[in-house]
């Protein structure tokens, strides 16, 4: 039987916005509804969780190729939601700490992990919180969080200060782009109607030149960027290292 934990924690933190967190809880019942309003993650998810993967693997010294590669690392899954990346990452052999700021979205991920069977501790709490006690991770994920955040450089560093020396952060987000405008706003909300309306706000997304300065500031060095594309023919994503326009990933590193 899976052991889940479930922290609660305080969540008054500078980067929190209290509307961002309303706007996810109040769609947090459909996290596991491959068709329902998080369709785009689920589809997104297996590009990001091999990048993940391959990259995690490559840093410490791993083969990808094993059944449980990631065995002994420990992960923080920032904003982790219903648990969509912290499942497959701790079925992947990862000891995961899945952190969200929205209580409900922590209660589903739960739920849904001990159904799974799965080992996850899951907290109700920010970074800030566990920043604040002193935690540290081989590594941290912030995927798809920084554009919903209400104070960038305060929330990228209080997660870099939870990246223990030697070991990496790696960041989804939206470029704030006339391109991603079109595709990701109008396209994805308006036209194909992908997310609900509102899911995002384009002034929030934030420039790659913008997030590599916040994470220079913050102790870390970038590593790597890469663009993240939809073909539309055939309904997956793939990397793009070269189009950073719309979704991109950048790995970045604390010394030792």
């Amino acid at each position: 039987m899976s052991q889940v934990a479930q922290h609660k924690e305080g969540t008054a933190a500078a980067s929190v916005d209290p509307e961002e967190i309303a706007k996810f809880t109040a769609m947090a019942e459909a996290w596991w509804d491959p068709d329902g309003k998080f369709r785009p993650l689920h589809r997104f998810n297996p590009v990001r969780l091999e990048y993940i993967r391959d990259r995690l693997c490559r840093h410490f010294g791993r083969n990808p190729k094993e059944e449980r590669p990631l065995a002994g690392l420990r992960l923080l899954d920032i904003g982790c939601g219903g648990g969509l990346l912290s499942e497959p990452l701790a079925r992947l052999g990862a000891e995961m700490t899945g952190l969200d700021a929205a209580e409900k979205n922590i209660r589903i991920a739960a739920l849904h992990a001990a159904e799974s069977k799965l080992d996850i501790d899951y907290r109700h709490a920010t970074a800030e919180d566990l920043a604040a006690a002193g935690n540290t991770f081989d590594a941290v994920l912030n995927m798809e969080v920084v554009e919903h955040v209400a104070d960038v450089d305060s929330f990228l560093g209080a997660s870099a200060a939870l990246v223990r020396p030697g070991g990496v952060m790696i960041v989804a987000t939206l470029n704030r782009t006339p391109k991603s405008f079109l595709l990701a706003i109008v396209g994805a909300e308006y036209v194909l109607r992908w997310l609900p309306r509102g899911t995002h706000e384009w002034r929030r997304f934030v420039r790659p030149s913008e997030l590599s300065q916040g994470l220079r500031r913050a102790g870390l060095e970038i590593a790597e960027m890469t663009g993240v594309a939809f073909n539309p023919l055939t309904d997956r994503w793939r990397l793009a290292p070269r189009d950073l326009d719309v979704n991109y990933m950048i790995l970045a590193e604390r010394p030792d």
